[in-house]
């Protein structure tokens, strides 16, 4: 067997924000870490809202005057969560949520107390404190008290580079060694436990060529994570500078190593294999090139069990602008099909479920003016085009109803039945037959009406972002990778998207870079204490 070409006690495979959390916690800890990333390291983080969903009294909430408690939060969760993890995984999840934001803002990640006015997708950069997901829509008013817990980080634009960025920085502060353009490829075991991990690496490489491979791996990533045959092509770019001049490593963990890899939703393949039937195809992949299910698949073929792999989570939002929750969603047979104020994953779900994934939301004409009066105000640019696009070349008008499913290819009594009995439901007091609040429902009687096409084929005019939510299964004590055949496999942790947690079941807005950082500290943690031997 060929001897090792470095050696720490604790290797991270994979360097987004969980891999960050997991080097950090592991150097707190006392361990010599080395973190190795096939790209430049960031990974779907960089690329995200930069949203961390915590409660329970942050001082975040504090500040903005949220009085809120780990019970409101937990119940809420609770529904949302399901058994995506255990009842007393899910309380500590909500009890350490204010000290996870305490640690978020020791390593430097910037919050701001600023709370959004109104109900949205995403705010501007005028405010970093909301609803993200559910909390104030039908049904969950009634579970828990309505809190904002979207933690944005504060930066302009989509600021997930302000989580991982600063991360990334106190982890290089502390002494945690990274080694990009290094693709991991096979977990290696001795004995029965992991010791190290073999991968490829262009480390050594001429400086020009690192230069060449560090400039296409942000073109792959940004604006790759839009134009998809972009990403291909540029990807085989980049395999090719990994053929020409990757050479094979041999790295030893004394401790463990932490897979935090990501997901699988770069890798169609995959996909298909696990969620066959789901239109996958029709969305927009939304991640990393490197969440390809690289880091899975390897703790696979060594044993290790995996969970929810067929759960997928599909985003619809219709908001901003805000006046669009009072519209009503119906699919290809003209009827309603959710609360629509819910948060856009769960309308994302009702589309996959619905005829042909088709939907559409409907439209009076002051709802509409409304809705224009409020893009400016309330949209960051991508919204902003989004909207515009939708409104301009997504949607059909008619004078009145029977007209405007016509020309959409809905059947028009079955459409007039459903807003009749919308309308009718707000004119007698009668509760709103999906849950809707009150508060925010509309009557829809001005024409002339327009449908707007939210279906998963409307990719041009209205994309439908998509990500994987299942990986392998791990004690949810410790993070260490569990084992088809019982128990777990010794040396071997993970966390982030690669593994099941809190947000395997439903997604909002926050919970996954929240589980990263919760999952990735537990994992960092125990991986850095010594194997026993014996």
């Amino acid at each position: 067997m060929r001897a090792w070409d470095d050696t720490a006690d604790v290797v991270v495979v994979g360097y987004g924000g969980a891999g960050a959390a997991a080097a950090l916690a592991a150097r707190e800890s006392g361990a010599d870490v080395l973190a190795v990333d096939r790209y430049l390291g960031g990974g779907a983080t960089t690329l995200s809202g930069g949203i961390v969903y915590a409660g329970g009294g942050t001082w975040v909430q504090r500040d903005a005057g949220i009085d809120d408690d780990v019970d409101t939060m937990l119940a809420y969760l609770r529904a949302e969560v399901g058994d995506a993890v255990s009842a007393a995984t899910l309380r500590r999840f909500c009890e350490e949520s204010p000290a996870m934001i305490d640690w978020l803002t020791g390593h430097g990640v910037p919050f701001a107390p600023s709370l959004c006015p109104y109900k949205t997708s995403y705010p501007t950069d005028d405010y970093y404190l909301y609803y993200s997901g559910s909390e104030n829509s039908g049904g969950y008013r009634d579970l828990a008290k309505p809190r904002q817990r979207g933690h944005r980080t504060h930066g302009p634009g989509v600021s997930g580079k302000a989580l991982f960025e600063p991360l990334a920085a106190s982890a290089a502060r502390h002494g945690v060694r990274v080694r990009t353009g290094t693709r991991s490829t096979r977990l290696v075991v001795e004995d029965g436990r992991v010791t190290g991990i073999e991968a490829i690496t262009i480390a050594h490489a001429p400086a020009m060529v690192r230069r060449r491979f560090a400039a296409l791996a942000r073109i792959s990533a940004k604006p790759g994570v839009y134009h998809q045959g972009l990403r291909r092509a540029v990807e085989k770019l980049l395999a090719r500078i990994e053929r020409t001049h990757g050479v094979p490593v041999r790295i030893r963990a004394r401790s463990g190593v932490v897979l935090t890899t990501g997901g699988f939703i770069a890798n169609g393949e995959m996909v298909a294999r696990h969620a066959p039937g789901y239109p996958w195809s029709q969305g927009l992949p939304l991640g990393s090139a490197g969440d390809d299910g690289s880091g899975i698949t390897m703790a696979l073929d060594v044993g290790a069990a995996s969970g929810k792999m067929d759960a997928l989570s599909t985003w619809r939002f219709i908001a901003p602008p805000s006046a669009f929750f009072g519209a009503i969603a119906v699919n290809a047979l003209g009827e309603r099909m959710i609360d629509e104020s819910r948060y856009g994953a769960a309308l994302g779900a009702a589309i996959a479920a619905s005829p042909g994934h088709r939907a559409w939301l409907l439209v009076d004409s002051e709802l509409a003016s409304e809705a224009r009066g409020q893009i400016g105000a309330q949209s960051v640019w991508f919204q902003r085009m989004q909207t515009e696009r939708l409104l301009r070349f997504g949607s059909v008008r008619g004078n009145t109803v029977e007209d405007v499913a016509a020309r959409a290819g809905i059947d028009g009594s079955a459409l007039r039945e459903t807003v009749d009995a919308h309308n009718r439901a707000i004119d007698t007091g009668d509760p709103d037959p999906l849950g809707k609040p009150d508060d925010i429902r509309r009557p829809l009687r001005s024409g002339p009406f327009a449908l707007l096409d939210i279906s998963f084929k409307a990719r041009l005019t209205y994309p439908m972002p998509m990500l994987t939510l299942g990986g392998l299964l791990v004690d949810e004590d410790t993070g260490a990778v569990r084992l088809e055949s019982g128990g777990v496999l010794p040396g071997l942790f993970a966390a982030g998207r690669a593994a099941v947690g809190v947000c395997s079941n439903s997604y909002i807005s926050g919970l996954s870079l929240a589980d990263c950082i919760f999952s990735g500290r537990r994992a960092g943690t125990h991986s850095a204490r010594p194997l026993p031997r014996g």
